[in-house]
């Protein structure tokens, strides 16, 4: 099998066409797949989503894709994770009783509806809309993708649940509602977004095409010869 550039991975969720068009806008020729052979052939992957915990994970779950995100994570090729995929990242969500994928260790929360600090009221949940961004590392440090933006750059956020690492060591950048919520993680090959690139305009469309750039650049991983590409790879997943 000839290994595929790049692979959007299908979490049967919402919004993963909008985020393929955008990729194309960057410059990127993806493919949606629930394969997991596909997927672990690929050189880079986004694992996209507008959902529930328990829907997404029962989809992966459906097509033995736990497994196979878990060794692409572990063999250092480029994986973004972008809303529903970030969270699913985590051990635990409290919007459901599913396990996620446990690639970071954290819990995925409800937020809270309560202003902080010297504005008291009740906040919409879903937070949904543009909120300005905080980078936690200096430009040098951060994740190529987050490299030249600058601070407080508003991105798009659908959610009502938010990603709480158990080491802030991962956190790449936060934003404020109803309290500090995590906007983005990164550990090494694996990048996540609470927002949506592909919803943010021209600076999401940038985000995709340096996700694009960083993997041509990457030598981590040389995909390897399925002498059976019939046989799905994980297929041990529960």
């Amino acid at each position: 099998m000839k290994p595929e550039r790049l692979v959007i991975v299908n979490t049967g969720a919402a919004n993963i066409h909008s985020v393929a068009k955008a990729v194309r806008v960057a410059g990127g020729d993806p493919i949606i797949t629930s394969a997991p052979e596909q997927l672990l052939d690929a050189r880079a992957a986004i694992l996209p989503g507008v959902g529930a915990n328990d829907s997404v994970m029962r989809s992966l779950n459906a097509n033995a894709l736990p497994d196979a995100i878990r060794e692409f994570a572990d063999s250092g090729r480029p994986l973004l994770c972008v809303c529903i995929g970030m969270q699913v990242l985590m051990d635990e969500s409290e919007e459901g009783v599913l396990p996620g994928l446990g690639i970071i260790a954290g819990t995925v929360k409800r937020m809270s509806n309560e202003s902080a600090g010297d504005s008291p009221g009740r906040l919409k949940i879903p937070h949904m809309g543009w909120n300005p961004v905080r980078f936690l590392q200096d430009e040098a440090a951060r994740h190529p993708i987050f490299r030249s933006i600058p601070q407080g750059t508003p991105f798009y956020f659908v959610h009502s649940y938010h990603c709480v690492p158990d080491s802030r060591d991962v956190l790449a950048a936060e934003t404020d509602h109803g309290g500090t919520v995590c906007a983005a993680i990164a550990r090494d090959n694996v990048v996540g977004t609470q927002f949506h690139p592909e919803k943010s305009g021209r600076v999401g469309i940038d985000i995709y095409a340096r996700f694009l750039a960083h993997a041509d650049s990457s030598t981590h991983f040389t995909a390897p010869s399925r002498t059976d590409s019939t046989v799905p790879v994980g297929a041990q997943a529960s």
